[in-house]
Parts: structure tokens; sequence; C-alpha cells
């Protein structure tokens, strides 16, 4: 069975798999028994599918997937920079030194640098020129997105080229010219684009499981990682408790439990949430271990 083959089938379990301890053995399989090339991350997706979990809501797989991405990647950057070759004559090893002429016109990855470390990727840096329209602003603003799509992906150029100036297009398209309001959704995709703690929005873009047409449409709130979302909904529920304000009067019951200490004694309120024919909501607060939650 192929590497490519093998690792199809380990990306195939670590998306359907449901708990985080089987993600964690998957992705130790990957990191300690797989060496790759750029080819067979190509054929199989798993670059992809690792480089989502970057920003999974555990730690132990969000840190192992980070782990696993950047040793892919120096494999990569390593079998473009170097290789080690047998010789005709003796059949020893030789290490072919990386060129020093100019790169190809379509590398898949950052070029390494002396140090050994990789440069972030730009429309400059790769040679590409994902803006063809003509129109100064328009093409600045396709590189622009390109720059933000390409800083830690593996793709190829052109694929990466093809969805910058399909976003910078859908964006156009929504306003009909260079105004102020398309700038600013240009910025405000850009800067969501670059934001580190969301590597999962690059990637399926790049990937194209996001359209560019869906994506030029989001707002900030919806191109938000899911940790982002879910620490802004823990304080506007917090906010929320809070803006009840000290003047209600809680009452004490034991007819909850907590989730999280499983104690009883636990005081709520009730509030009218949403519109006066829908169900009150009750905010209950844990005597013993402070922890809120609200149900309706």
């Amino acid at each position: 069975m192929s590497e490519a083959v093998e690792l199809k089938k380990l990306v195939k379990q670590l998306q359907h798999t449901t708990t985080n301890e089987e993600k964690v053995t998957i992705l130790q399989i990957l990191k300690k028994e797989f060496q790759v090339n750029e080819a067979i991350l190509r054929e199989s997706k798993a670059g992809l599918a690792v480089g989502k979990l970057r920003s999974h809501e555990a730690k132990e797989v969000s840190e192992l997937a980070k782990e696993i991405v950047k040793k892919w990647k120096n494999e990569v950057e390593r079998a473009k920079g170097g290789a080690t070759a047998k010789t005709p004559g003796n059949g020893k090893p030789v290490v072919r030194k990386a060129s020093t002429s100019v790169p190809p016109s379509n590398p898949a990855t950052p070029t390494p640098t002396m140090n050994g470390k990789a440069d972030v990727r730009t429309a400059k840096a790769d040679g590409a020129k994902p803006g063809a329209t003509g129109d100064t602003t328009r093409d600045r603003c396709a590189e622009l997105i390109y720059d933000a799509l390409a800083c830690d992906s593996t793709a190829p150029i052109n694929q990466i080229e093809s969805r910058a100036k399909g976003v910078e297009a859908a964006v156009y398209s929504q306003f009909g010219a260079t105004t102020a309001d398309y700038k600013g959704k240009i910025r405000s995709l850009f800067v969501n684009l670059k934001d580190k703690g969301n590597p999962s929005l690059r990637e399926s873009i790049v990937s194209g499981e996001l359209s560019v047409e869906k994506f030029s449409k989001m707002s900030s709130e919806e191109m938000s990682s899911q940790e982002r979302k879910a620490a802004d909904q823990k304080i506007k529920d917090e906010n929320f408790f809070k803006s009840l304000g000290a003047a209600e009067q809680e009452a004490e019951t034991e007819g909850f439990q907590c989730g999280r200490c499983k104690q009883r004694k636990c005081r709520y309120r009730q509030a009218q949430t949403r519109s006066a024919d829908e169900p009150m909501t009750t905010f209950v607060t844990c005597v013993n271990c402070g922890n809120k939650w609200k149900f309706s």
C-alpha cells in the first residue's frame, strides 16, 4: 500500500472520529510513522485535514496538529531545497545543496532562507499575479487576499491565485466599483484571513471547501474561529447575568443540579429575553462552585 493511500485512509478516519482520544491516537501515528512530500500531501489531502485541527478546542489535539504541520512543511522544504542520492560510481550518499538560482515560477511552499526558516509567502515572493483587471486598486486588493491566503499555505501558486482572484471579483460584483464600501470589505476579509488563530478559514478557501462567493459575503463574526465564537458567547452570557440587576432577588432552590460539581444548592432568576409569547429564560448560579447556565 502506497504512502498516499495509507494517508488517505487515516485522514478519513480522522475526519469521522468523534472523540478527542481517537483524534490524538491518529495524529500520533501520522507524526511518527509518515514522511511526506508535496505529491503525497496533494494526493492524500492530509495537510488540509490536519491543518484544520490546529484551531481545535482541545489543546492536546491542536498542539499535536501544529507539530505535524510544522514537521511536514519542513519535510517538503527539504525535498525542494536538497535531496540525498547515491552516486553511480561508489554508491555513497551525496547531499545535493540547495540551488542558488532563481526558484521555479510555481513553488508550492516558501523558499528556505539561510537560517533554515521559511519566508512567509506573499504574491511578490511567489511571483504571483492574482490581479489582472487593469484596475490598480482591484489588482492591489487581489494581491492582499493572496498574501493572506498564502502566508502559511503549501498549495500551488496557481491554486491560491485562482482563489484570491475569485474573492476580489466576488466583492467587486457586490459593489460594482472600487468604492469605500468595497475597500472596507476587502480590509475586513484580509484581517480575518490573516488571523493566526484561524488557520482553518484560510485552508477552507484555498481547498475550495468554502466558496469565494459565500466567503465574500460573510461578516467578521461568521469568519471567526470556533474558539473565538465560544469566547465571545461566554462574555455575552456573563454580561447578561450581570445586567439583570442587583435589585432583582434570586431565589434559592435544590431543584437544579450543577453540571460541574453535581451539587444542588443553586440560586435562580427568570427574565423575559425574547418575545412575550415565548417562554421565560431561567438563569441559574451554583452556590457551591459559581457555575452559571441558562435554559428556556
